[in-house]
């Protein structure tokens, strides 16, 4: 039988479940997931491989309308991650009010086989469902409607079934044996900004970035230092907390992530820095990986 092969980009509005969908369908944790919206920033890739097909995920950014730079370079990605697609997941959240002009507008643009996933639906009932359905057959026309509960795992069975069903006849793209493209570096940085996300309220967590500035390992041990870069004085003081007792709390469940990832014990030291309204500057967009 022939090899399957193709690219699956998961897109939509933030906070819609994208990235407990993308944990899902992979059966590893690869994206950050918290409540707050926005919380994915990279463009994230997972790789599900069996005998006969490969599946490359695509996690992307919610799509938004810009307002600084960073984000400028976040919807950067959702297009490039669009342009290479096989096959667009767009989901959508049952509570949403249609409001998604800017999802439609880049889904329109694109040749790949469209699937819609209602997500969230162990919050709504059967007619609510069946409006929704009804609502984006009209709007897209798409190849398949599945209402979905990310977070149950509900269905999510169906959409690998009509994925790995629309796969082109294609050899592998990467080895079988990959689970990502993305670097141990780069899921430990994710660690602490999702524990950041969790912790800290209102507009800290959106104004910081982790940089992983070394990652020794040794036979029993990894040795990690991170900067936790902020925009001002004062966020600098909330991330510590008095007596550092914030920053060591972000410490604490950041490393029980990380060694639970990295299967070693950790030695985590973190800093925090302040980088004045990094998230309009090129050059540290650039040197942070948003930027090519």
């Amino acid at each position: 039988m022939s090899h399957k092969a193709g690219f699956v980009s998961i897109i939509g509005k933030p906070n819609a479940g994208k990235s407990t969908l993308m944990n899902a369908l992979v059966g590893e944790k690869m994206a950050i997931i918290t409540p707050k919206a926005q919380t994915t920033r990279h463009r994230i890739i997972g790789i599900v491989n069996e005998e006969d097909y490969q599946i490359v995920f695509s996690d992307t950014p919610g799509i938004i309308k810009p307002n600084y730079k960073l984000q400028e370079t976040m919807m950067h990605a959702v297009d490039d991650t669009l342009e290479d697609s096989d096959i667009l997941v767009f989901v959508t959240d049952i509570n949403e009010k249609h409001d998604e002009q800017d999802v439609l507008d880049k889904i329109k643009k694109s040749k790949a086989h469209l699937m819609i996933l209602i997500n969230k639906i162990d919050e709504s009932n059967q007619e609510q469902v069946e409006e929704k359905i009804n609502y984006w057959k009209e709007k897209l026309n798409p190849d398949a409607i599945i209402g979905i509960s990310a977070l149950h795992q509900y269905n999510v069975d169906k959409v690998m079934q009509y994925i790995v069903e629309k796969l082109p006849v294609h050899p592998p793209y990467y080895e079988k044996d990959e689970l990502t493209t993305r670097s141990e570096r780069f899921f430990v940085s994710e660690m602490i900004r999702e524990k950041i996300f969790k912790l800290y309220k209102k507009e800290i967590p959106y104004s910081t970035e982790v940089i992983v500035t070394a990652f020794k390992e040794s036979k029993d041990l990894i040795r990690i230092s991170a900067e936790i870069v902020v925009e001002r004085d004062s966020q600098k003081n909330i991330i510590i907390g008095p007596g550092g007792s914030m920053l060591k709390r972000v410490g604490t469940y950041a490393r029980q992530d990380m060694e639970e990832f990295l299967q070693k014990k950790v030695f985590l030291e973190m800093f925090v820095k302040v980088i004045p309204d990094w998230r309009n500057r090129e050059n540290y967009l650039k040197s942070f990986g948003y930027a090519e």
